[in-house]
């Protein structure tokens, strides 16, 4: 007799077979994500520079691209019967499917172009065509703007001109403290008298702008453009308004804010200055069914007018005046005789480049679990989250009401909110125009906050409280991936650290989102691999790095801010753990986005920085900076992390000129960074030992992680980095800014995650251990 559960294994294995057989003939490999210079249908693209990457997803195991074909068409039309007029690769047997560079003929500016890609896979099996999908040139050349002029409210002399800005408020008396200024509005009525093809709008205000187009708001970006020197660079936006204009009469409007180009000191400031008034340049490309354009450009032709925005400044808050709305001001058949012309300005001295980053927007809402009533007849609300954010607030009451809207991280022990840091006062005022419910939100600040205090002013009582939302901005980079585990305290980390990262990713990577608003380099050098593992930061970083360039000085040094708004002195303009950023970064982006186009174009400043640093070098030690940052107990010397920034930049360099065929420059590099290892080690090492310096967290990690410390003695470095955490700190955190990332590498890449756990696996208080 056969052995039933025999019989029973068969079955099953043969079910098996047919269940894989059936699943493998369902197999499907395609094309799951198609781009453009790393997004989606962008705007604004650079052709002399334009490359395509796509994602490859399949239910099969062990797929792999054999080759691809890349087709651009002139039209939709085109591209979808197959007349690829602009370009066809045919196949190219490659595996490439990143960076994949544009070879074809001279795009025109301006345009709209419309491409696909397919892939053979290991098997010679072509996937289907991925979606359709287009990419828009930008404008790089002045005649390409059609004369547009920069318009204004009004021209600031140039004896008003502060740049870089006083650190803080100008002293009392100087003639150059200036009132905050207009936030005009700016309109043009236009004719279209054919059928629509395409409409594009390039636009740039400065500080910001919102535009509209027939009533309705162009784009969702807030704070556009995004934040440079403006000297150097000034960032214009693309946006496809096909759908918004019509045919007959059509409106263009724009309101202007200040942003980091005019900073008043009415309020809270980290420095006061300005580059010039708020201005703007725009110019509307249409193009119709019969192949004709028509251009609408700002000039002189158009008008001007107060807006409702009295005051707004970055750092302090801003104050709408609801009664001073013009209804249907950006629309056709507005009556705007009483408006003057606007004024041709002079033009910003940054050359205009489009914005590649992904914008600001309001990606997330918050509405308040808990609120309280002060003794004083204020309202404390609690959002249970501490953002970077603004109020929106939808009211009704009589006209003339003030709201006084406050925001804030803290609450004092009286329920209070409380701008601890001296950051006070950032505040909001609205004023009702009292017809009915009213939504209002800031447009041009925003501050890190929890907690909204509103409270009535000038005596006219308070409005009724319709609903009020905390909205967030931050940066629209992708998301790159997410954690969880079944551990509810680094679950709270993780999202402490996420709302933290997401609070101070704008436009380029803040220090935080209320006292100084700044692009330290450190928090780009210390956090870009945390914050790469979350989201897509390619496009933030190329802007990053052409902000580095804007600032660098002409003897090499790259500051540690940039853009360097505010000049400060010492290590906080020189400390080569935030300068050389101006190297890492672009290390950063090869080794993630597998980018060496960067290299390239980064060079320059990569040598020149690396050179300054060789020329402020003794002995091939650097000893001056501003050290481990906010270290428990300041016990790293300076001139360690300085030093170990120095040898891992001049080690990237070198290995970036290999990649590149600068094979002279890669030798000089390499040798340099082998001297300066070696200086390291003589100066801080002690072989009896096994300690660096003060052996400190910092002190030991750095070396390990950097590939500083001789073959032969990493072991006994690393035991001893482990017996110190245990036993002089008791498993407390001690590192700071500059080492705690080296920390954490050293011991989970070196076998020791379970002291990791112990330093991170607690909640009291991190200070240095008494014994």
């Amino acid at each position: 007799m056969k052995n039933p559960m025999h019989r029973l294994r068969k079955d099953l294995f043969v079910l098996l077979l047919l269940l894989m057989t059936a699943l493998d003939g369902k197999s499907q490999t395609f094309i799951r994500a198609a781009l453009c210079d790393n997004r989606i249908n962008p705007t604004g693209i650079d052709t002399g520079d334009l490359f395509f990457s796509w994602e490859i997803e399949s239910s099969a195991f062990e797929v792999t691209q054999s080759g691809y074909q890349l087709v651009i068409a002139s039209s939709p039309q085109k591209l979808g019967a197959g007349v690829y007029d602009i370009l066809n690769t045919g196949r190219v047997n490659s595996g490439q499917s990143i960076q994949v560079r544009y070879k074809g003929q001279i795009l025109a500016p301006a345009r709209t172009f419309f491409w696909k890609v397919r892939i053979w896979d290991n098997n010679k099996k072509a996937t289907d065509w991925s979606r359709d999908q287009h990419f828009t040139t930008g404008i790089f050349q002045e005649k390409e703007w059609e004369n547009a002029r920069w318009i204004g409210w009004e021209e600031l002399p140039d004896s008003m001109r502060v740049v870089p800005f006083v650190h803080m408020r100008m002293k009392p008396g100087d003639c150059r403290i200036m009132p905050n200024a207009v936030s005009p509005l700016l309109r043009k009525e236009f004719a279209v008298n054919k059928k629509v093809k395409n409409a594009l709008l390039f636009i740039s205000g400065l500080g910001h702008y919102e535009a509209s187009l027939n009533g309705q708001r162009v784009g969702k970006s807030f704070l556009a453009p995004g934040w440079t020197s403006y000297d150097k660079t000034v960032l214009y936006n693309t946006y496809d308004v096909t759908r918004q204009v019509r045919r007959g009469a059509n409106a263009i409007g724009v309101v202007l804010g200040n942003g980091f180009y005019n900073i008043s000191q009415e309020r809270y400031v980290k420095g006061s200055g300005a580059f010039g008034n708020p201005k703007m340049i725009a110019m509307l490309k249409i193009t119709f069914s019969d192949g004709s354009t028509q251009y609408v450009i700002s000039d002189e032709s158009w008008k001007k007018a107060r807006s409702p925005i009295v005051f707004n400044t970055i750092y302090g808050g801003e104050d709408y005046d609801a009664r001073l709305e013009q209804e249907g001001w950006n629309s056709a058949g507005f009556n705007d005789k009483s408006w003057a012309h606007a004024l041709a300005v002079k033009p910003p001295g940054g050359r205009l480049l489009p914005e590649i980053d992904d914008p600001v927007l309001f990606l997330d809402s918050l509405s308040s679990f808990k609120k309280s009533v002060l003794k004083n007849g204020a309202t404390v609300y609690d959002f249970g989250q501490n953002i970077s954010g603004v109020p929106r607030i939808k009211v009704k009451g009589k006209a003339g009401q003030v709201i006084r809207i406050t925001p804030a991280e803290l609450v004092g022990p009286d329920g209070d909110v409380n701008q601890a840091d001296e950051v006070a006062p950032h505040y909001y005022t609205y004023t009702l125009r009292g017809n009915g419910e009213e939504t209002w939100q800031p447009r041009f600040t925003y501050f890190a906050v929890r907690y909204l205090k509103l409270e009535a002013v000038e005596g006219a009582g308070m409005p009724e409280i319709l609903s009020l939302e905390l909205l967030h901005n931050r940066n629209a980079a992708p998301s790159n991936g997410a954690f969880s585990c079944s551990n509810n305290l680094f679950n709270r980390i993780w999202s402490m650290i996420d709302w933290a990262v997401k609070s101070n990713l704008q436009s380029y990577i803040t220090d935080n989102p209320q006292r100084e608003k700044l692009s330290w380099q450190g928090e780009q050098n210390f956090m870009r691999t945390a914050i790469h593992y979350n989201y897509d930061v390619y496009n933030l970083y190329r802007s990053l790095i052409q902000n580095m360039k804007d600032a660098q000085h002409d003897n090499g040094l790259v500051p540690d801010i940039a853009p360097e708004y505010i000049k400060f002195s010492g290590p906080f303009v020189d400390s080569p753990e935030w300068g050389s950023t101006a190297i890492l970064d672009t290390w950063f982006l090869y080794e993630n986005y597998g980018d060496t186009a960067m290299i390239g174009k980064t060079y320059d400043m990569m040598t020149r920085y690396a050179d300054f640093l060789g020329s402020r070098a003794e002995s091939d030690l650097l000893n001056y900076g501003l050290g481990d940052w906010l270290d428990l107990g300041n016990v790293t010397p300076k001139g360690l992390t300085a030093t170990a920034y120095y040898f891992h930049c001049t080690d990237a360099l070198s290995k970036m000129a290999a990649l590149t065929g600068r094979n002279e420059d890669a030798r000089k590099y390499a040798d340099r960074a082998e001297r300066i290892r070696r200086a390291f080690n003589k100066k801080f090492f002690h072989p009896e030992t096994k300690i660096y310096a003060t052996g400190s967290q910092t002190a030991m990690a750095m070396p390990l992680s950097m590939g500083i410390v001789d073959d032969q003695f990493r072991e006994g470095v690393l035991q001893n980095l482990v017996r110190n955490i245990q036993t002089l700190d008791s498993n407390r955190l001690t590192a700071g800014d500059v080492g705690h990332k080296f920390l954490v590498r050293a011991l989970y890449e070196n076998g020791h995650p379970e002291t990791l756990f112990d330093m991170t696996h607690r909640d009291d208080v991190p200070v240095m251990a008494t014994s």
